[in-house]
């Protein structure tokens, strides 16, 4: 066990699961209205590229398919505010209905669990907007847009991370 050969595919490989299983965790995380799933993801990939470039094997692929991830990931926290913003901002809901709905969201998360969390923002949307216009159909039709954007959102960022892992695999494995 002193080869040092041997070693030096352990870390790699060690490396390249705790990567892949960073990047899992950043996409199941998009579930959570209010978690930061694709940073989770980049995040991850720049502790491998931080890793890989000490170890001197980074090459300007390397560096290039990074670039790109990046961009995936600014783009996607961009294009997830856009979608649900649209959708709510159709309806009217004011920005301080959304701001209640993103504290329960996080509020609940942090004392309960990420799920409970899931459940609460819509809950704390569907609260603020029923006290605010006092009808209990319109605040559902509110909380309804909102988890309509939600849906979209997560979709475009869920396939973003994939496209994600897919140019971290190419980094990694080609």
């Amino acid at each position: 066990m002193t080869d040092p050969e041997f070693w030096k595919l352990y870390f790699e490989t060690l490396l390249e699961i705790l990567t892949f299983l960073a990047l899992l965790m950043g996409l199941l995380g998009l579930m959570i209205p209010v978690f930061p799933g694709l940073t989770v993801m980049w995040i991850g990939t720049l502790v491998y590229a931080v890793i890989q470039a000490m170890s001197g094997n980074m090459t300007w692929v390397g560096w290039l398919l990074f670039v790109v991830i990046t961009l995936l990931m600014i783009g996607g926290n961009i294009v997830d505010n856009i979608i649900i913003a649209k959708h709510m901002l159709d309806k009217d809901i004011p920005w301080s209905s959304i701001i209640i709905s993103f504290a329960a969201g996080i509020v609940v998360s942090l004392f309960f669990t990420p799920l409970a969390g899931m459940v609460a923002s819509p809950v704390g949307l569907f609260l603020a907007e029923w006290r605010r216009i006092k009808d209990r159909q319109s605040a559902f039709d509110n909380t309804k847009a909102w988890m309509t954007g939600w849906g979209w959102s997560f979709l475009a960022r869920f396939g973003i991370g994939i496209v994600m892992i897919l140019f971290w695999g190419l980094w990694a494995w080609l």
